[in-house]
């Protein structure tokens, strides 16, 4: 019985070796090994066409960016005075109350470009969501807008560092 099973698992393997005219199996490559295996080449970027729709959304939330951004210079100027003011001064003293009254000021008017931001980010979004290819006016509103916010992050950050610790 066992050499039965052995003599029929031989048959079936010797069933599977194609052969070559010589009755031995080929040692040529088969034809899924010619293939390499190199990337395919990459496909092209499709190319965005002009949309002036997008371009009047571009250029709207350029100016909220530029005007939230300069409202937020304004501003910033203010409280690096008074926080210089500020350092000399005890926490909860009047120059100190002044400084952190201007800082949360100054951190209410970032949040106009971190809604700038978002609105510019949405835009990008909803294009993708789309299946349409970047748009390079919008691509570089966002790359300026992030770099906008973190700029008055850090700002922020600077001016609140200088102060005393209440």
């Amino acid at each position: 019985m066992r050499s039965l099973l052995v003599l029929s698992a031989l048959a079936l393997l010797a069933a599977c070796a194609s052969r070559g005219e010589d009755g031995y199996p080929s040692l040529l490559p088969r034809p899924i090994e010619k293939r390499g295996f190199a990337d395919p080449a990459p496909k092209p970027e499709p190319v965005a066409t002009p949309d002036a729709a997008l371009d009047a959304q571009v250029a709207k939330a350029k100016g909220a960016l530029a005007k939230a951004g300069a409202a937020f210079a304004d501003k910033a100027g203010e409280a690096e005075r008074l926080a210089a003011r500020a350092k000399g001064a005890s926490a909860g003293s009047e120059p100190w109350i002044a400084a952190q009254v201007a800082l949360a000021e100054l951190d209410t008017l970032r949040s106009g470009t971190a809604g700038a931001l978002a609105d510019i980010e949405k835009l990008a979004i909803d294009r993708a969501a789309e299946g349409k290819p970047p748009y390079p006016s919008l691509e570089t509103l966002l790359a300026d807008a992030r770099e906008q916010n973190q700029r008055e992050v850090e700002r922020i950050n600077r001016i609140e560092g200088s102060m005393p610790r209440g």
